[in-house]
């Protein structure tokens, strides 16, 4: 019987599908000129401008010229209009307006009557409205429709998101790559890493209010993450008064055991605790909006239960679990004030604190696969406590020309990682007397210190047929490290590998971008300038690495074209140059010992990755949906990974970060909504790629120097998101989810097939101002890691068997 109903829950989760709900952004637009006298050009006070459709003639909006003859009419949706000027001693006249939607403000420039005015040409004026974004380089999900992961945290929300996978690790990947800018509000912040996405596991979705994918970024984003940008949307209500949210949200996670352990280790967590209380506040009044964001969140969590086989060309073969056990602590908050200074003036200052706190207990014993006898256990208690402030002001000025601005954004954050291991290491040595035991106890602690400052400019002016863009951008990133080794007796700690290391980082960048609209052609195009130069100043005394840095001055262009076919049909073609510098972590020199015999450390000479991508895409809608469809092609250099090896007569394996030569990525993305009936509604969104790594040879040099090399590896790969929405009656919602990631090729080997099912349930009560909900993730506990790596000497054969399904259930109310 449960056979059957879990293969049944597998089909209709793979029928009824829905990938989350993308939001329509309905955009209108102002629109904006001056009136003058054509002879005397002395401008004309309280003119009557009108605007009509024109296949009917309909009023769609009014306005009078101000003292100075400027005029504005705000709230223009997409269409063909006919704009008249009408004045007391001049010639009445008209003209025809196309009315787009790539640019929210357009300038009409200047009008000018005369007496005997003659008949004056047509002003074209266009864009074109998308729901996957009107330049379809941009997808928009509203975090509140994903009801089957409402309570868990960004990242666990984002799996469900088209094109996007995550790894064992907490790594992000967009259509394959790991290499993603996550922007906070448009803003890199230490939360979520300047080169990886080390806390989306630790903000939880409650406080998110949407999730923005930009797979062709223009050059006004900072140039780096190959393969795009996420851009996470805290909320924020600008309701006049005194109003807010509060939620509390609990789950139950690891409620099956996928694998028992290998012997004599601690218990896996079970029955992991999940509490998320949240409050969100604001008060607006006149020109000053206030307002704060609260989360806490309280957990317990199975991270890491993975089992490991080594397979040694000599014939050994060892067996290993990796096994960690999470308790987690993490508070934050999040505040600011809106001030409207004047009409034209306004300023906006924000804070973001967060704390999160974590005890890692972990074991990992190592079992010789052919004699059956433990050979070592490797126990450690880690204390680690991330602390990150980050403040922000940002001031426009709106010139008298609407959508004419200037604006300035000064953003600081500091980020403390604070981290101490305390390891037990058992060796158990066969000898003439039996199995005797040799135990030694070691301590290691970090701290690093990053401290990041950004100036951006930007100057927007909006145009007849579109607008310019140019702004200029600085950044200094600076962090100290300070690795402290504390050996006990019989220590296995490298103690030439500690100290300390110190990463600069300044980066310049100007930039300009221009859009061009016509009635059937569009035009976005931009070239990004950036200088950086990048050092990292490591302890003299250490015995592998010494002080090592880059510099460049690079050109990153980036280009789209659309043809507008018809009000329901648009192609787009795209292509960009974009880079990604090796972040503080991968140069990082100190062993990370949570796998004494898989050992992580960084390289100090990596070098960015430079990546140009091409894509084209079709947009098609009819009334109840519409089909996005995209082909691209990425071509990397310097392709930044992890590479294992191994001396000979060795059973320790060293990963450690390397440029691997060039590699190609080229797929079709699809995605498909529709609304069937007033009660269903579904999207399937569906990616294949084939991933080829070219053949190359790196050395790792720590602890030795070893060399390793391999030929070109190719697969093809995908993933399948579908969704089902069902409306079962007036504010009660059910939604399943499927998720299929096909098998892929990875540096030194393959990542096998991956799935799993959602489910979840939502209800507004209390005339809309309450909700519940409830849903449960990876409903049959399928989702598990497999790999299968091979390098010199050796194979990895891996099975991560961590924490995946959960069940929450939650209540928030609105006042």
């Amino acid at each position: 019987m449960i056979y059957v109903l879990r293969h049944f829950i597998v089909v209709l989760a793979l029928v009824l599908l829905h990938t989350i709900t993308v939001l329509a952004q309905g955009t209108t637009v102002t629109l904006s000129g001056v009136l003058r006298d054509k002879t005397t050009a002395a401008p004309l006070s309280f003119a009557r401008i009108m605007l009509r459709t024109a296949s009917d003639s309909t009023n769609a909006g009014g306005a009078l010229t101000t003292q100075d003859g400027r005029f504005r009419m705000s709230g223009v949706k997409s269409g063909l209009y006919v704009l008249s000027v009408s004045y007391i001693g001049y010639r009445t006249i008209s003209r025809s307006i196309l009315v787009g939607k790539l640019s929210q403000f357009l300038d009409l420039g200047t009008i000018e009557l005369e007496p005997e005015a003659k008949k004056i040409g047509e002003i074209t004026v266009t864009a074109e409205q998308d729901a996957v974004s009107p330049k379809m380089d941009k997808k928009v999900f509203s975090v509140e429709n994903n009801i089957s992961q409402t309570g868990g945290s960004v990242l666990q929300a984002m799996k469900n998101l088209p094109g996007i996978t995550v790894d064992q690790s907490g790594k992000v990947l967009l259509r394959g790559s790991d290499k993603v800018a996550v922007l906070i509000d448009g803003k890199q912040t230490a939360l979520t890493g300047f080169g990886n996405q080390a806390g989306l596991d630790n903000i939880p979705a409650s406080a998110i209010e949407k999730i923005e994918i930009i797979a062709n970024p223009s050059a006004k984003y900072d140039a780096n993450g190959n393969a795009g940008i996420i851009n996470i949307v805290y909320k924020q209500n600008k309701q006049e008064g005194f109003n807010g949210k509060a939620g509390l949200i609990a789950g139950l996670g690891a409620l099956i055991q996928k694998r028992e352990n290998l012997p004599d280790i601690r218990p896996q967590y079970q029955a992991t605790y999940k509490v998320n209380p949240s409050l969100s506040l604001n008060y607006r009044e006149s020109s000053v909006n206030a307002f704060f964001q609260g989360d806490a969140l309280w957990q317990k969590a199975l991270k890491k239960n993975e089992f490991i086989e080594r397979v040694y060309d000599d014939g050994r073969r060892i067996n290993e679990q990796f096994l960690e056990n999470n308790t987690q602590a993490a508070l934050t908050f999040k505040g600011g004030l809106d001030w409207q200074v004047s009409n034209d003036d306004a300023l906006t200052v924000s804070a973001l604190f967060y704390r999160e706190g974590h005890i890692d207990r972990g074991d990992l014993p190592y079992d010789n696969a052919v004699t059956v006898q433990r050979q070592r256990l490797w126990v450690y208690y880690e204390d680690e406590v991330n602390t990150s402030v980050n403040a922000s002001a940002s001031f426009l000025h709106k010139f008298e020309q609407p959508g004419h601005t200037l604006g300035v954004n000064f953003n600081y954050t500091f980020h403390r990682e604070d981290e101490k291991f305390d390891f037990s290491n058992t060796l158990f040595i066969n000898g003439s007397a039996g199995q005797t035991r040799r135990t030694s106890f070691d301590t290691t602690a970090l701290i690093a210190d990053e401290n990041v400052s950004d100036l951006n400019i930007e100057y927007v002016r909006p145009l007849e047929t579109g607008r310019i863009e140019v702004g200029t951008k600085l950044r200094w990133r600076y962090i100290p490290t300070r690795m402290v080794f504390s050996p006990g007796e019989n220590s296995t700690l490298d103690l030439t590998a500690a100290g300390s290391a110190t990463y600069n980082e300044i980066i310049s960048a100007l930039y300009g971008n221009y859009v061009f609209e016509s009635k059937f052609v569009e035009v976005e195009a931009g070239l990004r300038m950036e200088y950086v130069n990048v050092g990292y100043a490591i302890d003299p005394n250490q015995r592998i690495y010494k002080s090592d840095g880059y510099a460049y001055l690079q050109p990153f262009p980036s280009v789209r074209a659309a043809y507008i076919i018809d009000e329901r049909n648009k192609i787009s073609l795209f292509y960009n140059r974009r880079v990604d510098r090796p972040d503080e972590p991968d140069l990082r020199i100190f062993p990370k010992y949570d796998d004494p015999e898989i050992l992580k450390t960084g390289n100090p000479t990596l070098r960015p990755q430079f990546t140009q991508t091409i894509e084209a895409g079709y947009k098609t809608t009819w009334e109840q949906g519409y089909v996005y469809a995209a082909a691209y092609h990425r071509i990397t250099n310097n392709i930044l990974t992890r590479i294992l090896t191994t001396t000979p007569g060795n059973t320790l394996i060293n990963s450690i970060t390397q440029n691997a030569g060039d590699g190609f990525n080229t797929g079709v993305e699809v995605i498909w909504n529709q609304d069937v009936e007033k009660w269903l509604s579904f999207s399937i969104a569906l990616n294949g790629y084939q991933n080829t790594i070219s053949a190359f040879s790196i050395l790792n040099t720590y602890p030795f120097n070893t060399p390793f090399s391999t030929d070109e590896e190719t697969a093809y790969s995908g993933n399948a998101k579908l969704n089902a929405t069902f409306h079962i009656a007036e504010g009660i919602d059910v939604q399943f989810t499927g998720v299929y990631l096909a098998p892929d090729v990875i540096p030194q080997g393959r990542i096998d097939a991956r799935y799993a099912v959602d489910i979840g349930a939502k209800a507004s009560i209390q005339n809309g101002k309450g909700e519940l909900f409830l849903n449960v993730s990876d409903l049959l506990n399928t989702m598990q890691i497999r790999k299968n790596l091979q390098s010199t000497g050796f194979r990895v054969l891996s099975a991560d068997l961590y924490e995946t399904q959960v069940i929450r259930i939650g209540y928030s109310y609105k006042f």
